[in-house]
């Protein structure tokens, strides 16, 4: 029974490892001009969240160091995409807040995205896509509680 489960681990993986590899490379290069993958996602989680956060918070919820996030957000700010200003309460904090042009930024790129994404709902048919989502979710539960 184990080798069974272990065989499914591993294509389970394999089947997560090349299908997310595929879709960051296919999303890429419809991405705006400029734009990155990790700008698009720190962008859509600003302009979800619909508040500010720190960039300690945003690392953590990215899984990613901070100085990985300083280097997002310089890049994001640079672009005009986020405003970065200080913690009034503490001067050693700061907080991040998505700007219009971050908020134009991340429509355009929603609008680049859909459609790649649709298509593959379209050709494997949304039933079957529904009926995985709720797997794809406990998994991804599961990894992020793991990860605490």
């Amino acid at each position: 029974m184990a080798d069974r489960t272990d065989d499914i681990a591993i294509s389970l993986f394999g089947e997560l490892f090349m299908t997310d590899q595929l879709a960051r490379n296919r999303i890429s290069k419809v991405l705006p001009k400029g734009m990155e993958l990790s700008h698009f996602g720190v962008l859509n989680h600003l302009a979800r969240l619909g508040e500010e956060r720190t960039p300690a918070q945003l690392a953590k919820a990215f899984r990613v160091t901070r100085g990985a996030m300083t280097n997002t957000l310089a890049k994001l700010e640079w672009a005009g995409h986020v405003h970065i200003r200080p913690d009034w309460d503490d001067a050693r904090r700061k907080f991040v807040a998505i700007s219009p042009a971050g908020r134009q930024a991340r429509d355009a790129a929603v609008e680049a995205i859909v459609p790649l994404v649709a298509d593959v709902v379209r050709a494997l048919g949304p039933e079957k896509v529904r009926a995985v989502l709720p797997v794809l979710r406990e998994m991804r539960v599961r990894f992020e509680n793991a990860a605490d």
